[in-house]
């Protein structure tokens, strides 16, 4: 792999005044950068006054690339923020005023071809945001056909699944993004004029895969209403449906939002956990102007809401990768 990356984002972050707006005041708080990817929200933090600034990033150039900066507030953890609970723990850190992610892979991870995140430059099929691990490359080439079939279809969210594993079992050993990606195009059915690339679905689906996103996502969101302070700001920026859907559903339940029958809430007349979070605020999405500048934020959706007094719910294990998706 290439050295670190410059500490300069770049890209603007999407929804960045937004974010701000919901994190509000930041002046003399403790803040959780859960996803720091190339600083642009844990800049904004720290010029908006932040005392102390804790950045989570799992990719060792992202963590690198933080560490290069000069302000003593900000300290870096090169970890995956579903473990910011634990870790904040070790570092004698009980509660924090906010936390915020940013969901999902970074523009320096996308724009930087060896790293196999994309097929609009020719890579090894990498993905892997730890850089340690399972690639996808490992995964195309070793899963089953039905096993690749439900992931493409659970979280690329790809109709023609089965046509695109079949596919891609016939063509192994495959080893590019390029290769990998005329394949998929094909058995999916890329239409001349069509506007998104016939191989976006499938890549995504991989990525979350090898990443094990939406595991991540979960694990993440139950650690920042551990570590949440009373009144404490969560927001959580998202990039996709699966994605949103889970912080919506995360963040109903919470406050106590969910219809009876849900099957984490007791049934009616049953006492059960209190509300850790008040009712969140509407989703936010980009504006006229943003998407102008920024068309990266035309998938972009915003959730926040306030943490209570209440305590944490108590774990109740991992949710499964195929409930997490549907």
């Amino acid at each position: 792999m290439s050295g670190a990356v410059s500490h300069a984002a770049p890209h603007v972050p999407v929804l960045l005044d937004e974010v701000m707006d919901a994190i509000a005041p930041v002046d003399g708080a403790v803040v959780v950068d859960g996803t720091y990817g190339a600083g642009g929200y844990a800049r904004a933090a720290l010029s908006a006054g932040a005392a102390r600034l804790i950045a989570f990033d799992r990719d060792p150039d992202a963590a690198a690339s933080a560490r290069q900066s000069a302000d003593a507030r900000l300290q870096v953890e090169e970890d995956c923020f579903s473990r910011m609970d634990a870790v904040l723990a070790a570092r004698g850190v009980e509660a924090v005023d906010v936390v915020m992610l940013d969901i999902g892979v970074s523009s320096m991870q996308l724009d930087r071809a060896e790293r196999g995140f994309s097929f609009r430059e020719d890579g090894p099929l990498d993905m892997r945001m730890s850089q340690a691990g399972r690639s996808a490359a490992d995964l195309v080439n070793e899963a089953d056909e039905a096993e690749l079939a439900d992931i493409i279809y659970l979280y690329g969210e790809e109709r023609r699944a089965r046509q695109v594993a079949r596919a891609l079992v016939n063509a192994r050993p495959l080893t590019r993004t390029h290769e990998t990606a005329e394949i998929v195009r094909r058995a999916a059915g890329q239409r001349p004029g069509q506007r998104t690339d016939g191989a976006t679905k499938t890549f995504q689906a991989l990525r979350i895969a090898v990443n094990d996103e939406l595991g991540e996502l979960d694990a993440g969101l139950r650690a920042a209403e551990r570590v949440l302070r009373p009144g404490g700001r969560l927001a959580v920026v998202t990039f996709h449906s699966l994605e949103d859907r889970a912080v919506k559903r995360f963040l109903r339940e919470r406050s106590g939002n969910l219809p009876s029958g849900s099957r984490h809430l007791p049934a009616a007349g049953e006492a059960g956990p209190a509300p850790t979070f008040n009712r969140p605020a509407k989703a936010v999405t980009a504006g006229e102007a943003e998407l102008a500048r920024n068309p990266r934020a035309r998938s972009a959706t915003l959730r926040a809401a306030v943490r209570t007094a209440a305590p944490a719910w108590p774990s109740t294990g991992p949710v499964s990768k195929k409930e997490t998706a549907l």
